[in-house]
């Protein structure tokens, strides 16, 4: 674009100055306020991975780049498995009229039915948009909010209820339970403190405590709720600090727990109903867990820990059997470019031919990386995603 400015002139103690070098000046910083705040956005960006990978009904994959803190720069990828484009940050794209676009934080992303659910955390919120095309239908306002997990007609909702703020204190956490048509919350229940992920197994809703906020004194329970009425019926003591918690095809739960990185080191605990129905730890494995994806007999896990002596985060990667609770010996995380990563952020496996991804959140402020390799452990190619990518979900075709 081509500014000129004519003839414009102004007279200061008694002299005449032309003012069209001002004025170009003035338009120069403009450009460059301008240019330095562009850097805070994620365009719209089309890449190619070079390859289809469509098996069974799988015919794509959504990524939920968190953003850092404060910076509203959540953004969702998605990945086409048919034609192998890698679209980046495709909620701006097909909501342009959105306010502020997702948010504030990424915490947890879902499909149940037709609808896809994102968990907005600082912005206080859940995203709700269509699955197939991600437009956008509507929101749920849930303060604090952490994960989602659905049954029947309803999503289960954890929620910090306090506001994000690790001085806030000892404020009890909640579930909400949401009506995923109407979009509102039919009910809540009080569970654990700072609650994370949260699953359901039968007629019970099973919540992960962590008690991030109450440090050094970390919630260490899994509250199981009644989900016909809605009531905490007991806390079952794990470990402290927990986070994740997933359940596998043997209705066993998976909990792990970050420690309390001083004398409590990183685990994952195993239950399993006893011979009352009642859900019991069945044991333990001393090994970091950060983020896991159950497939079939497979737990497939990365852990981030910190070293003390190291003075340096370590990482680990493996596979758990769920079915003998034993950690794999494999070469499957042996590539050199797992090796390279700089900080793991996230893996999801796609259960139709066990291919793995891996996000890497790079230096936390700017792009990431989403890493593709097959089942056997071999890289295949990496593409540029959003601002600390960590949470993905598949999409069925028709």
């Amino acid at each position: 674009m081509k500014y000129e400015v004519r003839g414009a002139k102004c007279e200061i103690r008694g002299a005449r100055y032309e003012v069209r070098v001002l004025i170009v000046i003035a338009l120069m910083a403009m450009l460059v306020i301008a240019c330095r705040d562009d850097k805070l956005m994620v365009y719209p960006e089309v890449y190619d991975t070079g390859t289809t990978e469509v098996v069974g009904d799988i015919v794509g994959m959504y990524v939920l780049c968190e953003g850092n803190m404060g910076s509203n720069k959540c953004t969702v990828d998605y990945l086409d498995l048919v034609t192998g484009k890698y679209n980046r940050n495709i909620y701006s794209e097909r909501n342009p009229s959105t306010v502020m676009e997702l948010g504030d934080v990424g915490n947890d992303i879902q499909v149940y039915g037709s609808r896809m659910w994102m968990v907005i955390n600082c912005s206080d919120k859940v995203e709700v948009v269509d699955a197939k095309t991600c437009r956008r239908i509507g929101q749920v306002n849930i303060p604090n909010c952490r994960n989602v997990t659905f049954n029947d007609r309803y999503a289960y909702i954890s929620s910090y209820v306090g506001p994000v703020d690790l001085n806030a204190g000892a404020q009890i956490g909640m579930v909400y339970k949401v009506d995923t048509l109407t979009l509102q919350t039919v009910a809540t229940v009080e569970v654990g403190y700072q609650p994370e992920e949260l699953v359901i197994v039968g007629e019970k809703l099973y919540v992960a405590n962590s008690g991030g906020y109450i440090a050094p004194q970390y919630d260490r329970t899994v509250s199981v709720v009644d989900l016909p009425t809605m009531r905490e019926e007991r806390k079952i003591d794990v470990a402290p600090n927990l986070h994740r918690c997933r359940a596998d095809q043997y209705e066993q739960l998976w909990v792990s727990s970050r420690g309390d990185y001083d004398k409590n080191p990183s685990c994952i605990t195993w239950m399993r109903k006893n011979a009352y129905g009642k859900m019991e730890i069945g044991g333990r494995i001393d090994v970091a867990v950060s983020d896991m994806c159950i497939v079939g007999d497979s737990l497939y896990y990365y852990g981030s820990e910190w070293n003390e002596a190291a003075q340096r985060n370590t990482v680990n990667y493996g596979i758990i059997n769920v079915r003998t609770h034993e950690v794999l010996k494999t070469t499957l995380f042996g590539a050199k470019e797992i090796a390279a990563m700089r900080m793991p952020y996230g893996i999801i496996v796609n259960p139709e031919n066990k291919d793995f991804y891996l996000m890497d959140a790079k230096n936390y402020v700017s792009s990431g990386e989403l890493l593709h390799f097959k089942r056997d452990g071999s890289f295949d190619w990496k593409v540029r995603t959003g601002d600390i990518p960590g949470h993905g979900c598949f999409i069925i075709g028709n």
